[in-house]
């Protein structure tokens, strides 16, 4: 039965998780210094993976990086490289520089090589030519994609605390600020970096605790929502129909992985005797995006390209953190007036789409903090796949 399904999915995710950033934790705060250092001495991230599911991690970590959602929080230099551009050594090579960072998602020796032999910190998951090598404790490829996606949005959350702590980078005059005239004790010793990556260390137990109850709640609160969801799917795709994706940044790497994950299923442990399913990713086309925006408003590039697109036996998947953004809500609006059974991906309380049922299928993940959104939702959109087969 799928609630017992998606009871066990749910089981799996909370144990590998919990035993993988309480093993790892200490090693991930001194990556976070590590990076600190090469963003503080003038590097880049480059993300680089070249299957159609690395290449949505690689997009989405990048985007986090440049844009970060957390107020506050400097935009970090960073870039994706994927398949469409080219081997990705041959890529790495042109792009590479001595002080950059280059995270690779899949374990890819030669450009991992190309990177190393640059000076860059080498980082994958796992890649045994990588510095820093991090092996999710699962064989259930959905599992390790997860705990990968919290891994990144760890690193980028946390190596801002280094940049926080003035004086704490080498090369950096110990420097207690403009206020340092109220607080003269405070520049009297530079800070203790021991004791600042032991406060990173227990905040990403903390964090990946938060992330854990929160795909509980996503997947238990949304159990039937997603079963269905997944009931809907498997009758239209089983009649021709299709599947439309969209989101807006991080939730538009995450439709890339959704049609990824139904165009091209995971090899081994439950995806093997998946159907490739037929998924039209809106947010795709560079081209089709700008010109819509530049030339309509950007509350039209999903709308429009369902309006090319949908058919009243296709279905559309919106994946929207907050629940209210406006092209999201278009393209919802459009989807029912042509006939589309609609699913909607939600944080926060739900927003608008949760509150107006603008969609037939609403699964809430209810947090207000961007990151846990997007890592629970990855779990139920990673379940609704199972589910359909």
């Amino acid at each position: 039965m799928p609630a017992a399904g998606i009871e066990a999915r749910r089981a799996d995710r909370t144990e590998a998780g919990a035993r993988f950033f309480d093993a790892e934790a200490e090693r991930i705060a001194q990556l976070c210094l590590a990076m600190a250092e090469r963003f503080a001495a003038g590097g880049r991230l480059i993300a680089a993976g070249a299957s159609p599911a690395a290449r949505s991690d690689a997009r989405h970590v990048a985007v986090e990086f440049v844009h970060p959602v957390i107020v506050g929080k400097k935009a970090l230099p960073a870039i994706g490289l994927a398949g469409e551009g080219g081997p990705l050594a041959a890529q790495v090579a042109l792009t590479a520089e001595p002080d950059d960072i280059v995270m690779a998602f899949e374990d890819d020796a030669e450009a991992l090589a190309v990177a190393a032999g640059r000076g860059c910190l080498t980082i994958a998951y796992p890649a045994a030519g990588a510095e820093w090598s991090f092996d999710p404790p699962s064989s259930d490829p959905f599992v390790r994609q997860e705990l990968v996606e919290t891994l990144y949005h760890l690193l980028w959350e946390l190596v801002h605390v280094f940049f926080e702590h003035r004086g704490l980078l080498s090369g950096r005059t110990h420097d207690t600020g403009a206020s340092a005239f109220l607080y003269p004790f405070l520049g009297s010793a530079p800070p203790d970096v021991e004791a600042v990556v032991a406060d990173v260390a227990a905040s990403v137990r903390m964090k990946a605790a938060e992330t854990v109850e929160l795909r509980e709640q996503t997947l238990t609160d949304g159990r039937d929502a997603l079963a269905a969801a997944a009931a809907m799917l498997r009758e239209r795709f089983d009649a021709g129909g299709r599947l439309l994706v969209l989101g807006n940044g991080g939730s538009a790497t995450d439709a890339m992985d959704v049609a990824a994950d139904f165009r091209h299923p995971p090899g081994g442990g439950g995806g093997g005797g998946w159907r490739p399913r037929p998924v039209l990713d809106l947010t795709e086309d560079a081209a089709i995006l700008t010109a819509l925006a530049n030339d309509i408003g950007v509350e039209a590039i999903f709308a429009r390209q369902v309006i090319a697109h949908g058919r009243p036996g296709d279905a559309l998947l919106a994946i929207s953190t907050s629940g209210g953004s406006g092209n999201v809500l278009a393209a919802l609006a459009e989807a029912r007036r042509r006939g589309l059974a609609t699913i909607a991906l939600v944080g926060y309380d739900g927003g608008e789409i949760a509150a107006e049922a603008r969609a037939d299928h609403v699964v809430v993940t209810r947090s207000q903090h961007i990151p846990r959104i997007q890592e629970a939702q990855a779990s139920a959109y990673h379940v609704l796949r199972e589910l359909v087969g």
